[in-house]
């Protein structure tokens, strides 16, 4: 682990529990000059000395370079100039984003070393609003489904998910109290549920995703994690913005964190979908969703998908391989050995769909969005399971992410709350309830879903 030198304010022991708290906290604590930048740079590599040997979770991190942009921080705050909503919150970046500063090697040892000439949009808004960028955390090999090497922080056995493995563990760790991820299959939601963090996936297209690695434009999301859900709308607030090369017009900032410190006009209603593959989910899943169901009343009621839904899992599939094998075919064409066996099987599949076949399962994007929109019209949000279940025991997999297709494909926002258990051979292990909303309504999912969380923790909303 790299020293950290001196700094004024910084001398003492290190005081990691900073990290304990949550980003809103540790935001407002900031602004009142309780604590310093430089006192969060150093909790962060105690933090990270302490947990990093066993899980994993970064693909590099200089405390050095923390500290150096600590001390800038605190010197700007000095000056009495404003400073941004993240001033010092340490984030973590998946290993998928451009950083000018910091390697970006997206997973794969073909670009092991790899220094990009500038940030990711992305990045470079979170460094505008003041964030300590803490580092880069690990990701599966170029963000599909061949492991990364971080364990989960609840088990060391067991995989964490995939592909924002290391932004999850780091957050769950308490390594940082927020980190970015992205989603094309299941990459947030899931991760969020096998350990125990909010992983919120907004609406497509909410973030901009230039400078990052594009698998699947039709699918790929930013996505963010954090303790609580505030913390993930308050992320997500600083990251949503307009990418004049892109092709979105622009917008007005969403508000989420505003959204989801609001209190609802009236209690909302949710819907319960037990999808096609319902009986993939555990008994534990299942029991736990139902007794939430059950515990909400007359606020939750049970809505049901057309057959043809069966096949959503099959449609985001089919574009996510064609559209993979496009995308990534300059390491297809430079180090097809190189990759790994999982990877290049789907870059085979990915050869083989037809054009027909992939056009064709595009347009059930809009088919399956308005049957969605039919059970929207009755509820505020859709209650479903973020995985099948506690996170498998195994470091070989990063488990199934069939429950995050129908959000993944049809670009609903979604955010996996940690608010179901199942007992473990060591202690509980964590299950995120998956929270579903109507395509460009995040703020709406994002007030409902904290309300669900002051719900199960305090007994009432």
């Amino acid at each position: 682990m790299t020293s950290i030198p001196e700094a004024p304010g910084a001398k003492g022991p290190p005081r990691p529990e900073l990290l304990d708290l949550s980003a809103v906290e540790l935001r407002d604590r900031l602004a009142t000059g309780a604590i310093r930048a430089v006192e969060i740079a150093r909790a962060l590599a105690a933090r990270i000395a302490a947990r990093e040997p066993e899980i994993g979770a970064w693909a590099h991190f200089d405390a050095e370079h923390a500290m150096r942009q600590a001390q800038m921080l605190d010197r700007l705050r000095g000056t009495g100039r404003a400073v941004g909503p993240l001033h010092a919150i340490p984030v973590g970046i998946k290993d998928i984003f451009d950083t000018a500063d910091m390697p970006t090697a997206n997973g794969t040892p073909l670009d092991a070393g790899r220094r990009p000439e500038r940030d990711a949009l992305a990045v470079a808004f979170l460094r505008g609003a003041g964030a300590l960028v803490a580092g880069k955390t690990e990701t599966t090999e170029l963000a599909f489904l061949h492991p990364a090497r971080t364990s989960n922080p609840h088990d060391t056995g067991r995989t964490p998910g995939g592909s924002s493995a290391g932004s999850a563990a780091a957050v769950a760790a308490g390594m940082v109290p927020l980190a970015m991820g992205t989603q094309t299959g299941g990459s947030v939601l899931r991760p969020a549920s096998y350990v125990g963090v909010v992983g919120y996936k907004p609406s497509f297209g909410l973030i901009p995703l230039r400078g990052a690695l594009v698998q699947s434009p039709s699918l790929d999301t930013v996505g963010t994690f954090a303790r609580d859900v505030a913390g993930a709308a308050l992320l997500a607030d600083v990251l949503a913005g307009h990418d004049p090369d892109g092709d979105r017009p622009p917008m007005a900032a969403p508000r989420l964190l505003d959204a989801a410190r609001s209190a609802p006009p009236v209690p909302p209603t949710f819907a319960l979908v037990r999808p096609p593959w319902w009986e993939l989910a555990s008994f534990e899943m299942r029991a736990g969703l139902e007794e939430l169901a059950a515990a909400l009343g007359e606020q939750c009621f049970e809505a049901f998908l057309p057959d043809s839904f069966a096949d959503a899992p099959a449609h985001r599939e089919v574009v996510n391989m064609a559209e993979m094998a496009k995308y990534l075919y300059p390491y297809d064409r430079r180090g097809f050995d190189a990759l790994s066996d999982t990877l290049r099987s789907a870059l085979d599949r990915g050869k083989q769909v037809t054009a027909r076949d992939y056009l064709a399962a595009r347009d059930w994007m809009g088919i399956y969005r308005a049957g969605l929109e039919t059970i929207f019209a009755r509820c505020d949000a859709i209650l479903m399971p973020a995985a099948p279940g506690v996170a498998p025991d195994s470091l070989k997999s990063t488990g199934d992410g069939i429950f995050n297709a129908l959000a993944s494909f049809t670009g609903s926002p979604a955010i996996s709350l940690p608010l179901l258990q199942a007992d473990g051979p060591s202690g509980p292990l964590p299950m995120g309830v998956q929270v579903m909303g109507r395509l460009g309504d995040d703020a709406r999912l994002l007030r409902t879903a904290a309300w669900l969380e002051r719900w199960t923790s305090e007994g009432e909303a």
